[in-house]
């Protein structure tokens, strides 16, 4: 059976046959969607070190940026088809970890900068990705940790956690100098209306298409904006800056058509100064991968996950990051932004998702191909991100309600988001506790609801009608 304009049903099964030319512009949406986010916890790690903005090592940084490109691909093909046990078999893909940032800056912190201290953070990611990759294979046995109640808790945080990423993008990143512009502003809102028309005044495979067409329309309105209005404007201190959404095609001309990515382009070092913090992340890694999982199954598949695609998905995770490690990249996880296009889309192909994994894999050995997508105006991503990752926070709350509430699970929810998210989001009102204890739970809330929520899991006595949707569950 075929849908209007084209879109065939088999987009929206996992193990469908699609024809390549509806498989590419769907694959390369969820580029789209996680590009910039695949690179800025490099890019922010590596600034963290010292490595940014010295000549010295202007060439390591290009070759790190070029293989987190490169191991994204690779490992979401891992996660999509699996080798043996690595690799869930789920609509995933997989990039470069934004959550392991906080831990990262507490290490370069206490270690200085330096290349050593980024050689110290691999060592430690590969450690800790062998750590996760072992813990994936008792997660059947702790699969009774994760109810609905637990895993929606932790998908809901994490769309919330990303609204804030998402708005921040919406007004050209808080890092601009013309942060919040008008231009900023008519741009995102401009790139979110397309989405909205296309979504919802077309079908079938333009209308599963919205969000490449945004952003398409994104980059011809910013072209045309770049004809018209000044490239540069004076900050406060009488300094000029180029505006954010000027796009740079100096950086696609001065790129190469093709250079190989070079393995381990810095040592590793086992420092245990940086391998203990990590350790503990990797494990709330796995939780959040887990909530990612659900949250892409319910959301996209209208079911829950299974004990096989969870542990798989998790294996994968902690291996893929291990990889990532031998080729100087940060770890490679779950990646939530692309849950919620999935959420949003119904579009759960394998092949329409390994087509944009390729063109990851392409960008990592063609970098012009990546510049174009690098220079993407944050305004034109942010216009997409706020609808996507609003769509993971509807994923959670599905699966919360997808059984009766009782008290129990309401008592679960409401404290695992009052205090853990709350306490997260708010990292100052843990400013006088233990260095370890901020690296851990500051930052993002995700961490400490999915413990909050965990913990109140294990501990609140359950009632005849929780019993009974246990049951139900089992």
């Amino acid at each position: 059976m075929e849908k209007k304009k084209g879109l065939s049903e088999q987009a929206f099964q996992f193990e469908g046959k699609m024809p390549l030319s509806q498989a590419i512009p769907l694959g390369l949406q969820h580029v789209l969607a996680m590009f910039v986010g695949n690179l800025t916890p490099l890019l922010v790690i590596t600034g963290a070190c010292g490595l940014a903005g010295n000549a010295e090592f202007a060439d390591l940084r290009v070759c790190l940026l070029q293989n987190a490109m490169l191991v994204a691909g690779i490992v979401t093909l891992i996660q999509l088809f699996s080798i043996g046990p690595i690799g869930g078999k789920v609509p995933i893909i997989m990039g470069t970890s934004s959550g392991f940032i906080g831990v990262f800056s507490g290490v370069a912190a206490t270690m200085g900068s330096g290349v050593l201290t980024y050689g110290a953070m691999m060592g430690a990611s590969l450690l800790g990705g062998l750590f996760e990759g072992v813990l994936g294979f008792f997660l059947k046995p702790l699969r009774k940790f994760f109810p609905p109640v637990v895993t929606g808790t932790v998908v809901l945080s994490i769309g919330l956690s990303l609204i804030s990423v998402g708005i921040n993008s919406f007004g050209g990143g808080n890092t601009a100098k013309d942060f919040g512009s008008m231009e900023n502003l008519l741009l995102a809102t401009f790139v979110l209306a397309v989405i909205l028309i296309v979504k919802h005044c077309t079908k079938g495979f333009l209308s599963s298409s919205a969000i490449l067409v945004g952003i398409v329309a994104g980059y011809i309105a910013a072209m045309i904006m770049g004809l018209v209005l000044p490239h540069t404007a004076i900050d406060a201190e009488g300094v000029e800056y180029t505006k954010s959404w000027v796009l740079n095609w100096s950086q696609v001309g001065s790129s190469a058509w093709f250079e190989i990515p070079r393995l381990m382009p810095v040592k590793l070092v086992f420092d245990m100064r940086a391998i203990l913090p990590v350790m503990i992340m990797f494990i709330v890694t796995a939780v959040e991968t887990v909530g990612d999982i659900s949250g892409v199954m319910i959301g996209g598949m209208d079911r829950e996950a299974t004990d096989d695609e969870l542990a798989g998905g998790v294996i994968c995770d902690g291996i893929g990051s291990s990889i990532a490690a031998l080729f100087g990249v940060l770890p490679n996880t779950s990646f939530s932004q692309n849950v919620g296009l999935v959420a949003m889309t119904k579009v759960v192909n394998r092949f329409a998702l390994a087509c944009g994994a390729v063109f990851l894999i392409l960008c990592g050995l063609v970098p012009k191909l990546g510049a174009i997508v690098s220079i993407m105006p944050q305004a034109v991503l942010g216009g997409a991100a706020v609808m996507m990752f609003s769509s993971i926070v509807l994923s959670g709350i599905q699966l919360i309600t997808r059984y009766p509430l009782t008290a129990r699970s309401l008592s679960i929810v409401s404290v695992a988001l009052g205090v853990g998210y709350g306490m997260g989001a708010n990292a100052g009102i843990l400013s006088h506790t233990p260095q370890y204890v901020q690296l851990i739970f500051g930052g993002s809330g995700i961490v400490p609801a999915a413990m909050v929520a965990i913990l109140l899991n294990i501990l609140l006595p359950k009632s005849k009608e929780d019993l009974e949707i246990e049951a139900k569950e089992a």
